[in-house]
């Protein structure tokens, strides 16, 4: 097999759009289930929905590989796979390493996915020299000072970082420096790269903010809902405030 540095996914160069590369591995989860499920074929209505795009966005997507299915047989399950998974560059070898091994550090060294998908963690790096030597999941954590030779050694062009904020943009400029031309970064700050250099952020407090966002939606929605409805609270404050005249207890119309 061979290794990251050999070879570079070409999906720049055949003009696949960002928007589709992003969905791919989405497809190909989907793909996957199937075929340890030994699904021989899928339609393009199925896998949407597995994938949780529609249909059309999907053979659009599938097009740009070349890919259009058989009428009213559908798509080849282990050639979709095959066929993906090349154009991710997924059909060699990824060496990774992962910079920061506190407690988000550590649970992405122990996460079993990566292996699956063609990445290999190389090494992992802390600053912290009682960390140096300690196994985490099965690896022995390395000392920053080692950054650069590691990265050499083992032909890394894949980071991913895991440290504090503060600590994240000179680790960035390292793993630049040494070679490192794809980073994956955890660290809640904004990495600055120089042009050729891929940046992925991933920041689990953003995505929890916007779940706030959207579950204060949905409580003022339900609230309004409940006033239009003539019940709740508000709704009795609005009976309430019509049934009193302009005096407070005097009815606003008085009887004959």
């Amino acid at each position: 097999m061979a290794t990251g540095r050999t070879h570079r996914p070409a999906t720049r160069s055949r003009g696949i759009p960002e928007a589709t590369v992003a969905r791919l591995p989405l497809y190909l989860r989907a793909l996957t289930a199937l075929s340890e499920r030994s699904v021989p074929t899928v339609s393009s209505e199925e896998l949407a929905a597995a994938a949780g795009v529609n249909s059309a966005k999907l053979r659009k997507d599938f097009s740009y590989l070349g890919s259009y299915g058989t009428r009213g047989v559908g798509y080849d399950v282990e050639y979709l796979v095959y066929q993906i998974s090349r154009e991710l560059g997924l059909t060699q070898d990824w060496p990774v390493v992962i910079v920061g091994i506190g407690n988000l550090g550590a649970a992405l060294a122990n996460y079993g996915g990566f292996a699956s998908r063609g990445f290999r963690v190389a090494a992992l790096i802390d600053a912290d020299p009682a960390m140096a030597g300690r196994p985490v999941a099965g690896i022995p954590v390395q000392h920053t000072d080692e950054l650069e030779k590691i990265i050499e050694d083992n032909g890394v062009s894949i980071g991913v970082i895991a440290t504090p904020a503060g600590a994240a943009q000179q680790v960035c400029d390292r793993l630049v420096a040494a070679g490192v031309t794809s980073i994956l970064n955890f660290a809640p700050t904004v990495l600055s790269v120089p042009d050729g250099v891929d940046v992925r952020k991933v920041d689990l407090s953003i995505e929890l903010q916007i779940l706030a966002f959207h579950e204060q939606r949905k409580a003022g929605e339900e609230a309004e809902a409940a006033g239009s409805d003539g019940s709740g609270p508000v709704a009795a404050a609005r009976q309430e405030s019509a049934e009193q005249g302009p005096d407070g207890d005097v009815p606003a119309v008085m009887p004959a």
